[in-house]
């Protein structure tokens, strides 16, 4: 049997090159492009007949990102593919998991059905699983959401002499506080009040014995950057080491990464979204999954 396939689309193509390496794949070349209508080109360089398709598409930006990748699902299907698999190192629409007022669109159900509908899995890191129990909830095709605590706490470990774990809302408290039992650390959890999109308001809880300790803040998506700014701005009247903010998925919007490297704050995020600040690598954890999905036998792709 051919090699898997791993398809970088636009934007993807470091961590396709290390996932095709780890997983002993062939790293093949899609090309795209767009015609003057902005509709999208795709060609592919390599045949994907009788081949597993490994699409690598981190989905930063949904609504530009899901018409090549399912363009490159449809025509990896159309030429013979056996399975076409997604992996996602950031996952979009999630956040919208309920109607929080009349009219409003579920959005993250609807993504997780387009997404569905020209996939055959999924893997992906750290969703913001809030309402839903699991990804099974909204998606129908096998999902799997790892999670990057354990190489977060590896990376604080080898890095960090004295720390002093900390979450910036009630949210982060059942990983965090597994960061920190890795860490062999002690931790504390923020209180959050949310105003609106930009404006929150963090209580200091537990924060009164952090003496000389490093805090490591440690938040799922740093987006805004309100709660990761808010939250560093009451760690510094406790703390007598500046922090550290790190952030699995580093989304930034507008000047947030700025404004939080201004607070004298070490800036520290996964590679799930390509950013300056990425410092902690999931490949390797995201390598695994893929091999062992791989290694599933199935039937062909629909």
């Amino acid at each position: 049997m051919k090699p898997a396939l791993f398809v970088a689309l636009p934007g993807n193509d470091l961590m396709t090159k290390r996932l095709a390496s780890l997983c002993g794949g062939e790293n093949g070349l899609v090309e795209t492009r767009q015609f003057p209508d902005g509709e999208t080109y795709l060609r592919f360089h390599a045949d994907p007949a009788g081949r597993d398709i490994v699409l690598i598409s981190t989905l930063l930006h949904p609504n530009e990102a899901f018409l090549p990748l399912a363009f490159a699902a449809g025509t990896a299907r159309e030429l013979g593919a056996r399975r076409v698999g997604l992996v996602a190192p950031y996952l979009s629409y999630m956040r919208q998991d309920r109607r929080f007022n009349p009219g409003e669109g579920t959005t993250s159900r609807h993504f997780a059905a387009l997404i569905s509908q020209v996939c055959d899995w999924l893997i992906t890191v750290d969703p913001h699983l809030h309402r839903y129990r699991d990804l099974s909830d909204i998606y129908s095709i096998s999902a799997r959401a790892l999670h990057a605590g354990p190489v977060i706490a590896e990376w604080i470990k080898r890095g960090i002499g004295n720390p002093y774990i900390i979450g910036p809302d009630q949210e982060s408290a059942q990983w965090v506080s597994e960061i920190a039992k890795d860490c062999g650390a002690p931790f504390a959890v923020l209180r959050k009040q949310r105003l609106g999109d930009r404006d929150v308001r963090i209580a200091p809880d537990g924060l009164d014995s952090i003496g000389g300790a490093t805090p490591v803040l440690v938040d799922d998506i740093i987006s805004s950057g309100e709660t990761m700014l808010e939250a560093i701005q009451v760690v510094k009247t406790f703390a007598k080491v500046a922090p550290v903010a790190i952030g699995v998925h580093g989304i930034f919007a507008s000047d947030s990464a700025a404004r939080i490297e201004a607070t004298g704050s070490a800036l520290v995020t996964t590679n799930s979204i390509p950013h300056s600040s990425n410092k902690i690598d999931i490949s390797v954890l995201l390598g695994a999954a893929i091999g062992e999905r791989l290694r599933e036998p199935s039937a062909p792709t629909r």
